[in-house]
């Protein structure tokens, strides 16, 4: 898949970072606002354990619904991320980001 290791898009009102580990590829689109803290680092711990969990299943993958039960760890892994950065532990202090919070919404129902 090449060796971009990294890729960051800055502009408008967003900020697209890319991170490639195991020939996977993590997409994370934010708000310019939304505090990026260890970005790369969430991104390559989001990309370990999705490997670890479904390296058997990646290789020949035809349907990606396999990988459904992935939302809760990742979801998890974005809410303690938010506790981190805010010093909080409640999920109503968690600002709107747009696109990112829709998601943390949709993975919570």
């Amino acid at each position: 898949m090449g060796k971009i290791e990294e890729i960051t898009i800055k502009g408008l009102s967003i900020q697209m970072v890319i991170v490639n580990k195991f020939d996977l590829v993590l997409i994370a689109i934010m708000d310019k606002d939304f505090v990026k803290e260890d970005m790369r680092e969430e991104a390559e711990k989001a990309l370990d354990m999705f490997y670890h969990l479904y390296q058997n299943e990646i290789g020949d993958c035809t349907d990606v619904s396999q990988f459904e039960s992935f939302k809760k760890i990742l979801y998890d892994q974005i809410v303690e991320y938010f506790k981190r950065i805010n010093g909080k532990s409640t999920r109503a202090e968690i600002k709107d980001f747009g696109f990112f919070t829709d998601a943390v919404a949709q993975m919570r129902n």
